[in-house]
């Protein structure tokens, strides 16, 4: 049977024990030893492995993980959980009677699984407890907007290291050889020189602004007089046309925009507690 479970780590601890005292104690001795030792943790489950009863804990992760990804919940979803769950008590119960859970690389495996999902956790916390307002993200909207623009732009460029290997690229540009050939031969961005310094319709704010200056400011068919220099090189650029850009409005952005800035919430949240941890390196 196809099922599309994903992998979610539950860390739950099931304190099983057996105790018992000796025999030869004094009865007084006895008593305190059943009070001293830990009674076995009740474990709320429906269904057991060899006697290891799986929490139902472990299912509500699993449906929790279902929900997130907007699966419907189903005959054959729970069978297939439920089947998914007994093969990871079987296989689990197998590895720890080998001692393999025991193994340095193994443990620490198991306890960074178990900081991710506390991490993720604590994270989900965070974002439900300091809310992202629609007034802030209209504002993030509005400043996107405006640095969008009102065109878009279709343009190619070479990108090079050197200046001056820009400017003889110019230079053989105008006495006749073609962007695309040169794009190929001369330029580093690997995601367009294969399509002859292609980099498809976009706004001039995608770019960096170094860019975006000379293609707002290049006419159609255009080519840069001087190489123009960015973060990434030299570049050449020319504007093979220009058009209207019509801008998404808010309501349909808006989820992206709330989930880009808890991202950055969540970033500026570790900054501030790195900040204030004692981290020494030895």
């Amino acid at each position: 049977m196809q099922h599309n479970l994903k992998t979610i780590v539950v860390a739950l601890s099931v304190a099983l024990a057996a105790m018992s005292a000796p025999v030869a104690f004094a009865q007084s001795k006895a008593d305190k030893a059943d009070k001293a030792a830990p009674k076995a943790a009740k474990v709320d489950g429906r269904l057991s492995v060899n006697g290891v009863m799986i929490p139902n804990a472990y299912f509500d992760a699993m449906n929790r993980e279902r929900e997130t990804a907007g699966q419907p919940a189903s005959p054959e979803f729970a069978n297939a959980m439920k089947d998914e769950l007994v093969n990871r008590e079987v296989l689990s119960q197998a590895a720890k009677k080998k001692g393999i859970d025991k193994t340095p690389t193994v443990a620490a495996q198991m306890d960074m699984a178990r900081q991710a999902v506390l991490i993720r956790a604590f994270f989900e916390d965070y974002v439900k407890a300091n809310p992202i307002s629609d007034a802030q993200l209209k504002a993030d909207y509005d400043k996107y907007v405006v640095q969008l623009g009102d065109k878009e732009f279709k343009v190619r460029h070479i990108l090079v290291d050197k200046e001056d290997d820009a400017k003889a690229i110019i230079v053989a540009l105008k006495r006749g050889e073609t962007f695309e050939k040169l794009a190929k031969e001369k330029s580093k961005d690997t995601g367009s020189k294969d399509n002859g310094g292609d980099l498809d319709w976009a706004p001039a704010g995608r770019y960096v602004p170094e860019f975006a200056t000379a293609v707002k400011a290049q006419a159609k068919g255009q080519l840069s007089e001087t190489p123009v220099k960015s973060p990434f090189g030299y570049h050449i650029i020319r504007v093979d046309d220009s058009r209207a850009m019509k801008v998404p409005t808010f309501d349909e952005v808006k989820d992206k925009f709330r989930q880009q800035a808890q991202q950055e919430q969540v970033a500026k949240l570790v900054q501030e507690l790195r900040g204030k941890a004692k981290i020494e390196e030895k």
